[in-house]
């Protein structure tokens, strides 16, 4: 049995160009390769925190419970975020905020409560607050008649403080493409057809998959465990185990990102992140030990989503790639303890105590059904085999084997598309091509001082510009964009 456990014209810029320059006060790192997300320096001095103890009396029995339960680093800063800011708002310290009377401490935490919702904190934020304070208060006497008399902000169902857009499978896959880099790429193909929360993504090592890799699956398992909240306290939610797959799409995308990696850095080491940072800004050492930031994951998808023209691409978070991902799952049919299982969810009742999640390879198999994407490459293949025989292209089967043994380096892809413009007699400008690169490849060994063109844009206008191979520089304070390309000279249209 498992364990229980609005974007300004300003923000665009910034947002889509991430930076992970600030990496150094958030993970530290060991020499074995061991990293992990520490808990903030100025939170355990203000409120005097050393590990799970505290010299705050009434913190220390709160922080003794929360270990007692879960043990978890990120409920841990959870705790303390929240007492860090009632403290400040109310001026007194953790002991004497335990001091005062029910009454007492009733009204100063409703008007705390009141005062987040006065500065544009969500009802669920809020929530969460008077759930940390209440057992804070709970832990040193407030209980049964004693009880804190606060009320909570009413939830709606479905509630939603910021909008939201799951992305359809056709708009993955072109936001994967169009991503920007082969880690980018696997990224986002492996938030969607595993299901993966952002920090379980970022808690993953390249030791956690090297043997599935190394042994040619095309689908692989992705474990999840406990232990991960050493790296990211975030990871593994609830401490609940549980292991998922990635599709063959993120595994080729995996396995392109890891060879770069590799011809980059030299070997890799199994505790290092399976996606690391690619910041400049630190030596390559750091870099390669450092998981990528939840903050980039977010950034990343959105430049993507905006990339190839998703009118609600802001709208688009990472936790969208898991709703994807659990839609995907129920139109193909999966049974539904499968799809709580691969989502890391406690089956209800005694469902999850006799639900058989130890034979690997047949939710493998399962799994492997499951289509994220309405057309594969052999798919496309047959297309393009169809539309050629409906122009009156025959024997192309055979026509393919012959193009093959005369060049065997040839894919099918570059094959049919060979077949198809020799039967039509669609001849390309092979000599304007050949002269354009040759022209090319003489002003690229030359000294030219004008390597990109720059321009200033309007943020309606930028999608057109990012397909057009532009990039942003700089956002302007008039809400007015600076982008730059690499000098175009078969381009005539900006």
């Amino acid at each position: 049995m498992r364990s229980h456990g609005k974007f300004s014209g300003v923000a665009l810029a910034w947002y889509l160009y991430p930076t992970e320059a600030s990496l150094t006060h958030k993970y530290k790192f060991c020499t074995n390769y061991a990293w992990c997300v520490m808990v903030s320096p100025s939170l355990e001095s203000y409120l005097k925190v050393s590990g799970w103890s505290s010299e705050y009396k009434s913190l220390d029995k709160a922080l003794k419970h929360y270990k007692r339960r879960l043990g978890s680093e990120k409920t841990k800063e959870n705790l303390l975020s929240f007492l860090k800011a009632l403290c400040k708002f109310s001026g007194k310290n953790p002991d004497e905020l335990v001091a005062l009377n029910v009454s007492e401490a009733s009204t100063i935490v409703q008007s705390f409560l009141d005062d987040l919702a006065d500065k544009g904190r969500s009802i669920r934020y809020i929530n969460v607050a008077l759930a940390y304070i209440r057992t804070f208060f709970r832990e040193n006497g407030f209980k049964n008649e004693n009880e804190l008399h606060v009320e909570r902000y009413f939830q709606p169902s479905r509630y939603r403080k910021r909008p939201e857009y799951v992305p359809t499978p056709e708009e993955i896959e072109r936001m994967a493409y169009a991503a920007g880099s082969k880690r980018n790429k696997a990224v986002i193909l492996v938030l969607y057809t595993s299901g993966l929360r952002a920090s379980t993504l970022q808690a993953l090592t390249v030791g956690d998959i090297r043997e599935e890799l190394e042994k040619g699956l095309d689908v692989i398992k992705i474990p999840v465990y406990p232990e991960m909240k050493r790296r990211v306290p975030d990871a593994c939610k609830g401490g609940i185990p549980y292991y998922t797959f990635a599709s063959a799409e993120a595994v080729e995308a995996l396995r392109e990102y890891l060879e770069e990696r590799k011809s980059e850095y030299g070997k890799l080491d199994d505790g290092e992140p399976l996606f690391c940072s690619d910041t400049t800004n630190v030596p390559a050492e750091r870099r390669r030990k450092t998981p990528i930031m939840k903050k980039t994951l977010q950034q990343l998808v959105k430049r993507a989503a905006l990339k190839v023209g998703i009118k609600r691409w802001k709208e688009i978070t990472v936790h969208c790639f898991r709703k994807a991902f659990e839609s995907a799952m129920r139109n193909n049919g999966l049974d539904i303890k499968d799809q709580e299982f691969l989502m890391g969810h406690i089956l209800p009742g005694s469902q999850d105590a006799y639900y058989d999640y130890s034979k690997v390879e047949s939710l493998r198999a399962k799994y492997a059904k499951i289509k994220f994407f309405r057309t594969t490459q052999i798919d496309k293949l047959e297309m393009v085999k169809m539309f050629a025989k409906t122009l009156g292209i025959e024997e192309i089967e055979v026509k393919i084997r012959k193009m093959r043994e005369k060049d065997p380096e040839l894919d099918e892809a570059e094959i049919l598309g060979k077949i198809v413009r020799e039967e039509l007699g669609i001849k390309p400008l092979e000599l304007r091509k050949i002269k354009l690169k040759e022209k090319s490849e003489n002003e690229d060994c030359e000294y030219n001082p004008k390597k990109f063109e720059n321009k200033i844009v309007n943020e309606n206008e930028l999608i057109q510009h990012l397909n057009r191979g532009w990039n942003i520089v700089k956002e302007l304070k008039n809400g007015k964009i600076i982008i730059k390309r690499k000098v175009n000279r078969e381009s005539i249209n900006p």
